[in-house]
């Protein structure tokens, strides 16, 4: 069986989608669409990147979102078809599209005001962990009263991502270094996102998807927050609910892919701009 798995943040890069605009049909039938709906071009801003903008929260996660979908649109005309769906944060969202829980336009207006509610928290930090176990992040957190951090990503047997307050990231960075991780890295992002610091963000999303309505899932669709799937019988009250904890919660995916590769899964096709997610699942089937 297979698994499409799309990326969140961190693969955004300049010259994305490049060979993919002039090609997907159903792009170009909307890109007029998309360019109002956002107030600029996609085209170019995925890549030309002007201004330097692609990193920002508020632009990165409808970039990815549509480059994602480019990708996802290819593989289907050519043929590709999967039983199981996931992604990573940003990417859930393109996960629950290609399910059909909503069209791609309403898709788009979901992770543009997303997007925006996410950059607008400030003084947070991320960074990541490699090499230590997440039983074992969490006993340094707890050893070292590193109380104002929380487990964001829980992305394989080693490599955990740490968000909370900027200055005790940094501070971390020995901690860790004494305790033997292989790497301490600040990730280049202006939030603590998945962290209790995003509830202002989270409760203001759940007011923004309070007249949405979505569909139940055709197939199976990861959840970040439970690292299961949504029940196929989902609401749209239970759909909405998860989407808005998903900001403020960690992403469970190392559970997810365990989870994919316990129902049969043996092929996991990521469908987005680089490779991150490949690499992360090849470690997680290889500690199983």
């Amino acid at each position: 069986m297979e698994a499409f798995v799309f990326p969140g943040q961190g693969s955004q890069r300049r010259g994305m989608g490049k060979d993919l605009f002039d090609n997907v049909e159903e792009f170009r039938a909307l890109e007029h669409q998309i360019d109002a709906l956002l107030g600029y071009s996609i085209r170019q801003l995925c890549l030309e990147d002007p201004g330097n903008r692609l990193k920002e929260t508020q632009y990165t996660q409808p970039c990815l979102y549509v480059v994602n979908w480019l990708h996802y649109a290819q593989a289907v005309s050519a043929g590709k078809r999967a039983q199981f769906a996931a992604g990573h944060s940003l990417g859930e969202y393109n996960a629950l599209l290609s399910a059909g829980v909503f069209d791609f336009l309403t898709g788009l207006r979901l992770v543009k005001r997303r997007g925006e509610l996410m950059a607008q928290a400030k003084n947070g930090a991320m960074a990541a962990v490699v090499g230590l176990t997440p039983e074992r992040v969490s006993a340094v957190l707890r050893e070292q009263g590193l109380n104002r951090l929380d487990v964001a990503n829980y992305n394989s047997p080693l490599q955990v991502v740490l968000s909370g307050d900027a200055q005790e990231i940094n501070k971390a960075k020995a901690a860790f270094e004494a305790a033997k991780a292989q790497m301490y890295f600040p990730l280049p992002v202006s939030a603590a996102f998945h962290s209790r610091y995003m509830a202002e963000a989270a409760s203001s999303f759940e007011n923004f998807l309070l007249p949405i309505e979505f569909a139940q899932p055709k197939f199976a669709v990861m959840s970040n927050v439970s690292g299961l799937p949504y029940p196929p019988n989902s609401s749209s009250t239970e759909i909405r609910s998860s989407l808005v904890k998903q900001i403020s919660s960690p992403v469970q995916w190392m559970q997810s892919i365990r989870y994919l590769v316990q129902q049969g899964v043996r092929t996991f096709t990521e469908l987005g701009p680089g490779d991150v997610l490949t690499r992360l699942t090849k470690q997680i089937q290889n500690s199983s």
